[in-house]
């Protein structure tokens, strides 16, 4: 079982949010059901919140996040789906990055950590999301 991890549960944890606790059962109970994976994307999204390359790789390893990559599969799934979201109006509060971390998950792993917006489950139905 692969899981990708969204930032938005690396930030929770880095940042002592109120619910880092519960992202940390989370992560623990998924790394004892095997890899857990970052996409490139949320590497850059974490480190902006980290800033120092000390701290973010001792974050990294701590939580045992491996960085995966991101399939021209994926890319062209996250591609498709952010045009369709365009087509019925999406105002653009989610970029291309929100969709292609979302179709790494779907396509490249099992499921996906996150904090839901409300816009994984709907445009991304059929991916296993893990949220609190």
């Amino acid at each position: 079982m692969i899981t990708a991890v969204d930032s938005s549960a690396l930030i929770a944890i880095y940042l002592g949010e109120p619910t880092a606790e519960a992202w940390m059962t989370c992560l623990i109970t998924a790394r004892s059901e095997g890899a857990l994976l970052i996409s490139p994307i949320v590497a850059a999204e974490f480190f902006a919140v980290v800033e120092d390359r000390a701290s973010y790789n001792a974050t990294l390893e701590d939580l045992g996040l491996q960085l995966g990559s991101i399939s021209i599969d994926a890319a062209c799934e996250a591609g498709r789906i952010f045009r369709s979201y365009r087509n019925q109006g999406g105002p653009r509060e989610f970029l291309i990055p929100d969709f292609l971390i979302a179709a790494h998950a779907l396509l490249d792993c099992d499921r996906l950590a996150a904090a839901d917006r409300g816009y994984l489950r709907r445009y991304f139905p059929n991916l296993r999301l893990l949220s609190l």
